[in-house]
């Protein structure tokens, strides 16, 4: 049985599941909860995901935006919030990339029982060297996250989904 609360459930079999034909497991969650996850829409959206510059994170954005946008039109929740994801990640990770070259936030590897799981776990962070370029890729897609996340019909959909599902 799923988790009836408000938190992704991540101890369902992924691989196997389309949640476009069981749309009623998916829980929204926090933040990017499952965004390399949830089939068939990862692999709709994955292939548009990038964010090297900002040309292509400009191209990126708006196609990913543009999935938002046909997922609203077919009334597909689940797309819109998975696409809201993507959207989410590009500015994340840009800004991540935007603040430390290597991509990596704290020094050496995350401890073994703690993999999975956020956060420092006693690691030092490393110094920031802020990437001009790297920076103006998370500008872009915070402005289509945003777009995305403030749509009106969004906004009602998620509330009347976590209502219905949890």
């Amino acid at each position: 049985m799923p988790s009836t609360d408000r938190a992704f459930n991540y101890d369902l079999d992924y691989r196997n599941l389309n949640l476009r034909e069981q749309p009623e497991l998916y829980r929204v969650g926090k933040g990017e909860m499952g965004v390399l996850l949830v089939q068939p829409y990862k692999s709709e959206i994955l292939p548009y995901w990038r964010f090297k510059t900002p040309e292509i994170a400009r191209e990126s954005s708006g196609k990913i935006y543009q999935l938002f946008l046909d997922y609203k039109a077919n009334g597909d929740f689940i797309g819109m919030d998975m696409a809201r994801k993507f959207l989410q990640m590009g500015y994340t990770r840009s800004r991540r990339y935007a603040n430390h070259a290597s991509g990596q936030k704290y020094n050496g590897p995350v401890p073994d029982d703690k993999k999975g799981q956020s956060g420092a776990h006693g690691r030092e962070q490393l110094p920031r060297e802020e990437d001009p370029v790297k920076a103006e890729s998370a500008r872009i897609f915070y402005g289509k996250y945003l777009e995305a996340r403030e749509d009106e019909t969004y906004k009602k959909l998620k509330k009347e989904w976590q209502e219905q599902y949890g």
